[in-house]
Order: structure tokens, then C-alpha cells, then sequence
């Protein structure tokens, strides 16, 4: 995040620069105008290309495995919980196995991460979990 918004400042200092220059010329009150508002506009486009639209994808995916969740797969809750999904109901609610013979219901969308193959050989996952 810190190198984005150091980024955007160098960004805005070297379009601004130009620009200041181009409006002192003096070309006419139309292109005055577009001249002031195009360095707001180039970083509005900087922001939508590299923080809004990755934040939307991300936000995407993440939905789209929440909807693709079953019976079996192995989640963390944001709480922090580890379980194994026991039962999908009304397509909101999930029971969540967190030991032996112990269940709890969440909503799907407190569901943070899916443990896959790939995470369980990167993360300390408990034995619980691992079964």
C-alpha cells in the first residue's frame, strides 16, 4: 500500500508539472480548462486500474468459492475458527465441525479462506482440521 501511494505521488508531481507549464502558455479558456482536470482524471484512472479493479476481482473469487463450498471441504472462519464443513443449509447457513462431536452454524459469508492442498502444506493447519 506504501508504495502505491508513494508511487501516486510522484505520478501527480510529474503530471502536474507539465501541465502548469502547458496552462501558463496561455492556449485558450476551453483547453485552460481540460489541462486543470486531466492530472485528477490520470489518477483517477491510476486508482481504478491498480486499487479498485484488483479489489473487485479478489472480491469475486472469493464469493465464487464461497458459492462452490460443500460437504467435507476444510475452512477458517474469520474468527479464526478451523472446522470442516458438515452440512450446507438454505444455501446461507453452514455447520461446521470444530471437533469430535462438536458443530457450530455459521453464515457462509464468515467463511475467510478454503484450506486447500496448498495451503495445508504452507500454514500450520491443526490436527483437528487435518483428519
Amino acid at each position: 500500500m506504501r508504495k502505491s501511494v508513494n508511487l501516486l505521488v510522484i505520478l501527480a508531481n510529474i503530471l502536474c508539472i507539465p501541465m502548469a507549464a502547458f496552462a501558463q502558455l496561455g492556449t485558450g479558456g476551453g483547453a485552460g480548462a481540460l489541462g486543470s482536470f486531466l492530472p485528477l482524471i490520470l489518477i483517477f484512472v491510476f486508482f481504478y486500474l491498480f486499487l479498485i479493479r484488483p479489489q473487485q476481482r479478489k472480491a469475486k473469487e472469493h464469493q465464487k468459492s464461497l458459492n462452490a463450498l460443500k460437504k467435507g471441504d476444510k475452512v477458517i472462519t474469520s474468527g479464526g475458527i478451523y472446522g470442516t464443513i458438515s452440512a450446507v443449509r438454505d444455501n446461507n447457513i453452514l455447520e461446521v465441525k470444530i471437533a469430535d462431536g462438536v458443530t457450530v452454524q455459521v453464515a457462509k459469508q464468515s467463511i475467510a479462506t478454503i484450506i486447500t492442498k496448498e495451503t495445508d502444506d504452507q500454514a500450520k493447519v491443526p490436527e483437528v482440521v487435518k483428519k
